[in-house]
């Protein structure tokens, strides 16, 4: 089976199904990327590099869509030299985000493309036009972006043979004329890795403090600190929490930077707006900005957690929520698709209204007041993920299967989702055609 990986930053959300395609017998497995990582054993790494920069005068609403041109002429031309050389990829599992898959039908019009779908921009009251704080984000400049934006969506929904999304909710914000040939299947938890463990310790170094699961520990976790993933609403939630919990300690992960969203004018940081905003009124020896840590370090903190907050708009689902329950966290998330998709309120979490710092400070202190009552929602918490979106016995293998699926030829079934599993279902099976 020959395979071609496509992604700027591989291995990325392909760190797994890469190595379990290569270690097959009679597999040949090539990434080609953008930025040079450390390889992964059996996978044969390519690089390209783009021919020019962008150019000059060009209308700034059509920049972005060269410069995805630009990535998408050269990962072609390096596909081009692949072809040349007698390397044909049965199947092509590439993220389209960067544009990188533009061209790699024209190339290889005999391999099945399976893209990566992660989101579809401008669908109302998902990002945009969420949260009106941020009203001028939806301006009619910025539609017209997404509206641009897009053109690389389409042309890759409809280049592809396949994709995957991630989330239901994620497959259902497309077009819905795709939606027969997108697979939900998640990236998958390491739920052996990220798992509960009592004897955990978190030591704070700043203060000579060692956290244990015994202690009243809020932790809060983004990419970088910003609305998109609710930082404002939970900033806004802390001094009525730490008012009411003398004991609390907040340990709050990320960085600094802008991942989704606009940047504050004048190089202002979102932490620095929301600690102007709440800091007089915030014991900050108890407020902890932690910044980027190691993944170990990451996994301990979720073990050493009592409450866990996880804020979203109708956005992209962060693994950090599906791990914070693999770890056993009582998770407190926003009431928005797709966290909704996997947690049930009273059952394996609490879910309350993003924009309410009143309900994120009440539900958090219901936890923190009795830190024994919801163990079973922690175990349900687990066992949602385990069932679910466990790497090795859910996820990896369903997309090693679609993979396979593609490489003989066949077509994936697109029966209908089960809703919040990633689960497929028919009543009829035609021939020729698999069920996942």
């Amino acid at each position: 089976m020959r395979v071609l990986f496509v992604h700027q930053n591989f291995p990325a959300q392909y760190r797994h199904l890469a190595p379990a395609l290569a270690a097959k017998a009679d597999s040949q497995i090539v990434a080609l990327s953008f930025n040079k990582l450390p390889p992964l054993p059996g996978v044969q790494p390519l690089y390209y590099q783009l021919p020019r920069g962008t150019s000059p005068n060009i209308h700034p609403w059509v920049a972005e869509t060269e410069t995805k041109v630009l990535r998408g002429e050269a990962v072609g031309r390096v596909a081009l030299q692949m072809r040349a050389s007698g390397f044909i990829p049965q199947v092509i599992c590439a993220h389209p985000g960067w544009g990188e898959s533009l061209f790699l039908k024209d190339v290889f019009p005999e391999a099945k493309l399976l893209n990566l779908i992660e989101f579809y921009y401008g669908v109302p009251q998902t990002d945009i036009d969420f949260d009106p704080e941020f009203s001028t984000q939806d301006s009619f400049e910025n539609r017209c972006r997404l509206r641009l934006k897009n053109a690389n969506n389409l042309l890759s929904l409809e280049a592809m043979d396949w994709g995957i999304c991630p989330t239901a909710w994620q497959r259902q914000v497309v077009p819905k004329n795709y939606w027969h040939k997108l697979t939900v299947i998640h990236e998958g938890i390491n739920t052996e890795l990220v798992r509960p463990n009592p004897e955990v310790q978190f030591p704070l170094k700043e203060t000579g403090l060692t956290l244990t699961p015994k202690d009243q520990v809020i932790t809060f976790v983004n990419r970088n600190l910003e609305p998109y993933r609710g930082f404002h609403s939970f900033m806004r939630a802390l001094p009525e929490i730490l008012r009411q919990h003398p004991q609390a300690r907040v340990l709050i992960l990320g960085g600094d930077d802008v991942s989704y969203g606009s940047r504050l004018p004048g190089g202002e940081t979102y932490r620095q707006k929301y600690l102007a905003e709440v800091g007089d009124r915030l014991d900050l020896s108890r407020v902890h900005f932690l910044g980027r840590v190691p993944y170990e370090t990451f996994v301990s903190l979720l073990q050493v957690s009592l409450v866990h907050v996880y804020l979203t708009y109708p956005f992209v689902l962060s693994w950090s929520m599906l791990e914070a329950m693999s770890a056993g966290c009582l998770v407190v998330g926003s009431a928005t698709p797709p966290v909704e998709e996997v947690i049930r309120d009273g059952k394996n979490g609490l879910l309350v209204d993003f924009f309410s710092p009143e309900q994120i400070a009440a539900a958090v202190a219901r936890v923190l007041e009795h830190p024994d009552g919801f163990q079973s929602l922690r175990q349900q918490a687990r066992q949602t993920i385990v069932e679910n979106y466990d790497l090795k016995t859910v996820c990896l293998p369903k997309q090693v299967q679609l993979v396979e699926t593609l490489a003989a030829g066949l077509t994936p079934d697109s029966a209908a989702l089960e809703s919040g599993t990633g689960k497929r279902w028919v009543n009829e099976v035609p021939e020729n055609r698999l069920v996942f």
